[in-house]
């Protein structure tokens, strides 16, 4: 295949691009960007110097990648990355912030969709099919799992996680962490069940979700994990709380997240 690009966009010299990508009407490619193959970069779209795009990603008009980090104390000429994988949408009015630190990266997996006017800040890391509804907002250092479902308007405070097959209600603040494999909401968040219909669509049923809810029922009443069957989920669940958190857990976990740090 050939590069189908129009004659109004700006695309650096020093810009690496696949020989099939497609760039529209006064798109931006600057200096010091790959751009993989099969990528479309739709009119009025901007890549950023220092942005990596793997194959398969398509901005639409209006996506933004790899704007400066909106850190009153970052020099402009620091070089750090935005790392972007493979097969994601960036649909209108997109924006993601490269890293503050040099040679540092923001990074953004596979498969994921965000909505119009969605934004990743600096320094985050979000995982592989995870999916940004309208509006919603992630500050800095912020980590967002596999399979995660962020709903309209939702924002996330600086340096909080958000585990994997979460669900974040529309217009939930969160100022601290969030569960794998839960359904939050409100503001301040609060954990209400268990992400029950993305479980199952992610094949999560049965005895693998049987422990699960088995470990959300010990976990509000302070009492370890260790009796039950280790599945997959366990696993990851274990692993999540035994991570330090630099802004704690939202709600009934937040004792037995300490002690699981112990």
């Amino acid at each position: 295949m050939t590069q189908k690009i129009h004659p109004t966009a700006y695309i650096s010299e020093q810009a690496e691009l696949a020989d099939d990508v497609s760039i529209g009407a006064f798109a931006v490619i600057e200096a010091h960007t790959k751009i993989g193959s099969g990528c479309v970069i739709g009119p009025h779209a901007v890549v950023h110097s220092y942005t990596h795009l793997g194959v398969g990603n398509v901005l639409h008009a209006h996506a933004v990648l790899g704007g400066l980090p909106q850190d009153i104390n970052f020099a402009p000429d620091t070089v750090t990355w935005l790392h972007v994988g493979e097969r994601n949408v960036f649909r209108e009015g997109f924006t993601a912030h490269r890293a503050t630190k040099p040679e540092q990266s923001t990074r953004i997996g596979n498969q994921c969709y965000f909505m119009n006017n969605s934004h990743v800040a600096h320094d985050c890391d979000v995982g592989n099919k995870t999916i940004f509804a309208n509006n919603v907002a992630i500050g800095g250092h912020v980590q967002i799992g596999d399979h995660v479902f962020m709903g309209g308007g939702s924002v996330v405070h600086q340096f909080c996680r958000v585990g994997s097959f979460a669900m974040v209600r529309g217009l939930a603040g969160l100022s601290m962490d969030a569960m794998p494999f839960m359904i939050i909401g409100g503001a301040p968040g609060r954990h209400y069940k268990l992400n029950t219909v993305g479980l199952r669509r992610n094949g999560i049923t049965g005895e693998r979700y049987a422990v699960l809810a088995s470990a959300v029922r010990l976990l509000k009443s302070r009492q370890s994990l260790d009796a039950l069957t280790e599945t997959e989920e366990l696993a990851l669940l274990k692993q999540w709380l035994a991570v330090k958190s630099k802004r704690g857990v939202h709600g009934f976990v937040d004792s037995s997240a300490k002690r699981e740090q112990e």
